[in-house]
């Protein structure tokens, strides 16, 4: 049997366009939430820039969020905000939120501030996005990070 170039050469054609002709795989991946910004008002209300996270390899729209907020030890609150923010795949936006917080998580925020110490919070609840072409789902989101006040910008917490 004799060997034959031209047929070498068809094979490995036909596997390099099986290989191109799939595409990108599009995955979906749990979003994330953070607060990136954290502003005590006049009125002692707060105005939080909320950063969304999208972790997929879609861009999704991110239809509504209800996060538990605790700062310290104590409760402040539920930000509850419906955006309709469309993020594109494995980047973030912000979106701001207002928040009226308990009186005990007020405190905690002052104290924060006052003594120019880190404020560790939690957020607990769900995200409800749309990937593009598929069904909203809602996920859950669970953090913990800290914020620190912002030099030569009093009552922010970054």
């Amino acid at each position: 049997m004799r060997f034959r170039p031209q047929y070498a050469l068809t094979a490995m054609l036909a596997l390099l366009l099986t290989a191109c002709g799939s595409g990108p795989v599009k995955r979906v991946s749990e979003p994330a939430a953070s607060i990136q910004q954290l502003t005590v008002g006049n009125d002692g209300n707060w105005e939080v820039d909320l950063r969304l996270r999208n972790y997929s390899s879609m861009p999704m729209r991110f239809d509504s969020v209800s996060l538990a907020v605790k700062v310290g030890d104590e409760a402040a609150g539920t930000l509850s905000a419906t955006p309709g923010l469309s993020i594109g795949p494995e980047s973030a936006d912000v979106i701001k939120v207002r928040l009226q917080p308990a009186s005990a998580a007020r405190l905690v925020v002052a104290d924060a501030l006052a003594g120019s110490s880190a404020l560790f919070y939690e957020l607990e609840g769900s995200v409800s996005a749309t990937p593009e072409d598929k069904k909203q789902r809602s996920f859950d989101i669970k953090s913990r990070n800290s914020l620190n006040q912002a030099p030569g910008l009093p009552g922010v917490l970054r």
